[in-house]
């Protein structure tokens, strides 16, 4: 995957809190743009529904595969002992279970009795070889004899494997053999949200190898994918956007939306109404373009595409799209489709994508860009405040979201593997504080610039990667936890 360079819920520390992290999911599933179906692009003049994803992630039901793991008889002297209430953990952690995947929408097979012996386990594994759910989850409720090596025997199926471990059920002497082992992630505690979380992951990695981005750039239709990623790329010629735009009407349900989005915003400066509609035609032609082709994600060769014609450049219409849920990339960023994907699964959020800026009196980075995002704290969230000016080509109408001061943010930038070389896929990532928005101008460059200094003394002048995607929240603990249940390399700045 090469990555094409530009020509010109959760809060920082995240200790997911379960009620939010149920009622978040719970929230997404019952009806906002992010997972539901493909959606009508008819609607009233002033309540339009949102763009949906159209392709297979978007109609895929994730499996998890789980078990309980302890031996049959009274705990006694042995870990975790008879003061241990195995019985009521396992009712209680089994609620959690069946909570958990509700929320999610994954269908969970989970084996009405512990794993009682060495024998079961060979027998669940061997099942769950067969069958290949996308994930697995041990509940690991006991430290001796099978417990540990069931464990073992579920990593080493290849299927991506959380393993739950309240406390008392493991040494450091169990876990130290699996906690850098590829393929699994350990949660050895007694709070449930971290497994939720792990259970989130397994989701994500689902939905991202069933997810399917249409790639408008050239002037041929074909198909590939992302190697290890499993995302896969339907090119269409760039053309079909810009002649499905010129046909398009400025229909009563653009002018309410354009009307609807000037009222929303902070200000506008510079752009005319006319931009602002011609933008939101963008929106329209790509959700067109999103539902006839079947895909949940979109990228487009816009500066090639529509550089030098007077179509708008869609800005408006990725920055709408990122907030509906559906992976919109800039200059048709594979890298950038990558972790799109990844933020918006994981984190229930949409990220900035931009071109990173040396700022070296303050030793801080600027991303610059001329589309982002507004629902920059979560999808079901109230947006932060925009204002609609032009392009920094002084022309289009595009929205500079403007970013909270303080606030943790998380940069991820995506590199595709290649098998044949074998080389993973990597993800490089950093976490920092919001120090300011630019103004552009008197600046010069892209009008959304979002200054943030970041952790761990990197020169900001060789700050390393391009068109990151800049997300609120402290993920880096979740991010390194992702790379390893799905074997990438991870490369913390």
């Amino acid at each position: 995957m090469n990555k094409r360079r530009c020509p010109l819920h959760c809060d920082s520390h995240h200790k997911l809190n379960r009620r939010d992290f149920l009622h978040g999911s719970a929230l997404l599933l019952a009806g906002s743009s992010v997972f539901g179906g493909c959606a009508s692009m008819s609607g009233s003049k002033t309540a339009v529904e949102p763009i949906r994803p159209c392709g297979p992630a978007s109609k895929y039901v994730p499996t998890i595969k789980a078990a309980f793991v302890r031996r049959k008889e009274d705990y006694g002297m042995l870990w975790p002992g008879a003061v241990y209430d195995g019985k009521s953990t396992r009712r209680m952690y089994t609620k959690e279970l069946k909570e958990t995947a509700k929320a999610l929408g994954v269908k969970l097979e989970l084996r009405p009795e512990p794993i009682y012996s060495a024998a079961e386990a060979d027998g669940w594994c061997a099942e769950a070889k067969a069958t290949r759910p996308d994930g697995l989850v041990v509940m690991v409720h006991d430290r001796q004899r099978h417990s540990w090596p069931t464990a073992r025997k579920a990593v080493e199926t290849g299927i991506p494997t959380v393993i739950f471990s309240p406390l008392g059920t493991s040494f450091t002497t169990n876990t130290i053999h699996l906690a850098d082992k590829p393929g699994c992630v350990i949660y050895s505690t007694d709070d449930f949200s971290q497994a939720a979380f792990g259970m989130k992951m397994l989701k994500a990695g689902a939905k991202m190898r069933n997810t399917r981005c249409v790639v408008l750039r050239g002037n041929k239709r074909y198909d590939t994918s992302m190697e290890d990623l499993g995302i896969a790329l339907h090119y269409v010629p760039a053309k079909e956007f810009l002649d499905e735009y010129r046909s398009t009407p400025d229909t009563d349900e653009i002018l309410a939306m354009a009307d609807e989005y000037m009222r929303l915003a902070r200000r506008r400066r510079g752009a005319t109404r006319q931009d602002v509609i011609n933008g939101i035609k963008s929106y329209i032609v790509a959700g067109n373009i999103l539902k006839r082709e079947e895909c949940d994600a979109i990228t487009m060769d816009c500066l090639g595409a529509l550089g030098r014609t007077k179509v708008s450049l869609p800005c408006i219409a990725w920055s709408r799209m990122n907030d509906d849920g559906i992976p919109a990339a800039c200059e048709a960023d594979l890298g950038a489709v990558a972790a799109h994907t990844i933020v918006q699964y994981l984190f229930d959020r949409p990220g900035f994508e931009q071109d990173p800026v040396a700022d070296t009196l303050h030793d801080a980075v600027i991303g610059a860009h001329c589309s982002c995002p507004t629902r920059l704290n979560g999808f079901d969230k109230p947006p932060e405040p925009f204002d609609i000016v032009h392009h920094h080509g002084n022309r289009d109408a595009v929205p500079r979201t403007l970013w909270r001061k303080g606030q943790r943010v998380t940069s991820l930038d995506v590199f595709g593997g290649d098998e044949k070389q074998q080389r993973k896929t990597k993800l490089l990532f950093s976490v920092g504080t919001v120090m300011d928005n630019i103004d552009v101008p008197p600046a010069g460059g892209c009008v959304v610039s979002v200054r943030v200094k970041f952790d761990g003394g990197y020169p900001v002048l060789s700050f390393p990667g391009f068109h990151q995607i800049f997300f609120y929240g402290d993920y880096k603990q979740q991010l390194t936890d992702f790379c390893r249940l799905f074997d990438f390399e991870a490369e913390v700045a």
